[in-house]
């Protein structure tokens, strides 16, 4: 990669409406058109002119049903790329303005999805508890040990197959807790198992999440996790 083509790509990135598309779109879901132009607060023609960028650099794709256009994230590497450019924010940002914009900010530092995985207060502190008991390991970067395999494919059900090529296991920087949260296809598949057992509910339209009584006593019960540390 020249010069040249790495300050293009940046360039994806260096106006404040196509970001704010990018990080609604953290949410791992496919949004139109007409979404992202109300929630970035942009007419619709331009928002489409951002989201031709987007998709012609490479940071989105696209998939048509109907009269409708959905836009998503590339890859989980993008969104990967993305979180990490928010960690290297100054850690203390401005605070938001405003009774609903607090709420909502807390609600995403008490628990969210970073695409498709855990982050927050609740991310990190399940990798913690994960690792406390033994089934990851931090001592030389982020790893899933034996016993993780284990746990993971057993008690969960999860696929740890990897047949894209993803990482198993990544350390991801949480841009809030300033802390390691298991990311790869072990945190994708650790977040799809808690929603598809109910444990996760997800707090107003964004990607906050938290658990709900049955996701509080499972933590509980298989990583010793006391749901009061996530408040």
């Amino acid at each position: 990669m020249t010069s040249t083509e790495l300050a293009a790509f940046a360039g994806l990135l260096a106006d404040p409406t196509r970001a704010a598309i990018c990080l609604a779109l953290l949410d791992g879901r496919a949004w139109t058109a007409g979404e992202l132009a109300a929630h970035a607060k942009v007419a619709a023609s331009t928002a489409t002119e951002h989201l031709n960028r987007l998709l012609s650099g490479g940071l989105l794709t696209e998939r048509r049903q109907g009269r409708h256009r959905y836009v998503q994230l590339a890859d989980a590497r993008t969104a990967e790329l993305l979180e990490g450019l928010v960690a290297h924010l100054n850690p203390a940002p401005q605070r938001p303005s405003g009774l609903r914009a607090s709420t909502a900010a807390a609600a995403l530092a008490r628990g969210r999805t970073c695409y498709d995985h855990l982050a927050g207060r609740l991310g990190v502190a399940i990798t913690d508890a994960m690792t406390s008991t033994g089934l990851l390991t931090q001592a030389d970067g982020l790893g899933v040990t034996p016993a993780g395999r284990s746990w993971l494919t057993t008690e969960l059900g999860a696929d740890l197959s990897c047949p894209t090529g993803r990482p198993l296991v990544r350390a991801c920087l949480d841009w809030t807790e300033r802390r390691t949260h298991l990311a790869g296809a072990a945190g994708a598949q650790l977040c799809q198992r808690f929603r598809d057992r109910g444990w996760l509910k997800p707090v107003g339209s964004g990607r906050a999440v938290r658990l709900t009584p049955a996701g509080e006593r499972a933590v509980a019960d298989l990583l010793g996790l006391d749901p009061a540390q996530l408040v």
